[in-house]
């Protein structure tokens, strides 16, 4: 009787099929598992009489050995029978399709060129947190609590710790920077801000700037003047004019906003410069005492000048952009468009 099953899982096993991936797990189960009928032929050995052990136990291993090698003959020729159906359709005479490399942001461009502009000048690059307590991007700027000149900027607010907020300028690096370091300092602070307003094609709820900070003995608006000279030059060209406005800013005494000649219609009058040749990239100003004072400087012996202008302001008159949420919408349509630089 125990032969007999041998010999009758032996025909099964050499007659077994697997057309798909179902068949091969039953063939698997019944015939390799631990419960399998094999696995129970051994398990029954200890009945067979001792005579007929030695026999029936070859019997088993050539039973177990058989049904081992028939199920990798299976899995080999269901994976051969898989990956010929998955070329059926594909036609190898076509040719491949090359790599398509990415290509940088034109924000990315925009402040690599800043950068690399105010570096050679000897400026270095700082950074801060873009979650800051009132006093660094508020109050230490001389921007006192419940002062009109706080709505100048819609501010989002932490709403579990009202005196946190997302920054609405990279200008709290400069008072850390001032707080924890002795003067001179020389640097620029790249960065992302963040203001409540209406998203549209002139605003955003949040964009990048680039800020700007020179403190040391005897420095003079002259040299605020000559600095923005000399970035404008190189950003937009030699023939570039420029012009201060007197302006307002809580920070700085006295301000100023800064224009230049609008170089896409070199005078003959635009959209972009709305038919006035001038076109306002940033704003400006000579720091103010107060703000030196609350950062532990003194402002007898030390004076500065700041500077701060919109990445997104500049990459749009350099390419000659008119919707601010092409920059931030990803549509690799308008990406594409930006291979190189400056």
């Amino acid at each position: 009787m125990m032969f007999d099953k041998v010999e009758e899982y032996k025909a099964m096993i050499k007659a077994a099929e697997a057309k798909a991936a179902d068949d091969l797990e039953q063939f698997r189960m019944k015939f390799i598992s631990k419960k399998s009928v094999v696995t129970a032929l051994f398990n029954d050995f200890k009945n067979v009489p001792n005579d007929q052990k030695k026999a029936f136990g070859q019997a088993l291993n050539e039973l177990k050995t058989l049904a081992q090698d028939k199920f990798k003959s299976l899995a080999e020729t269901l994976d051969n029978g898989s990956s010929e159906s998955a070329s059926q359709g594909v036609d190898l005479t076509l040719p491949d399709i090359p790599n398509q490399n990415g290509s940088v942001h034109p924000l990315t461009i925009t402040r690599n060129k800043i950068i690399e502009i105010f570096e050679r000048m000897g400026f270095n690059v700082a950074s801060g947190p873009e979650i800051e307590e009132d006093f660094y991007n508020f109050t230490a700027l001389n921007f006192p609590e419940n002062h009109p000149a706080r709505e100048m900027q819609d501010t989002f607010f932490i709403e579990k710790n009202p005196d946190k907020v997302l920054r609405t300028h990279t200008s709290n690096v400069q008072i850390r920077m001032m707080e924890e370091g002795k003067p001179p300092f020389r640097s620029i602070m790249p960065g992302r801000v963040y203001r409540n307003e209406a998203i549209s094609a002139r605003a955003h709820c949040f964009f990048h700037q680039v800020e700007g900070l020179y403190v040391d003995k005897n420095v003079g608006f002259k040299d605020l003047k000559q600095t923005v000279y000399h970035f404008v030059k190189e950003m937009f060209g030699e023939n570039t004019k420029v012009r201060f406005r007197p302006s307002y800013f809580p920070f700085t005494e006295p301000s100023a906003e800064i224009d230049i000649s609008c170089f896409i219609c070199q005078g003959k009058g635009c959209n972009v410069c709305k038919y006035t040749n001038w076109v306002e990239i940033a704003g400006s100003g000579m720091v103010d005492p107060n703000v030196l004072a609350n950062c532990g400087i003194d402002p007898e012996e030390y004076t500065g000048f700041a500077f701060g202008m919109g990445i997104e302001r500049i990459a749009m008159l350099k390419y000659q952009i008119n919707d601010l949420r092409l920059f931030s919408e990803n549509d690799v349509r308008f990406l594409r468009q930006f291979q190189g630089s400056f």
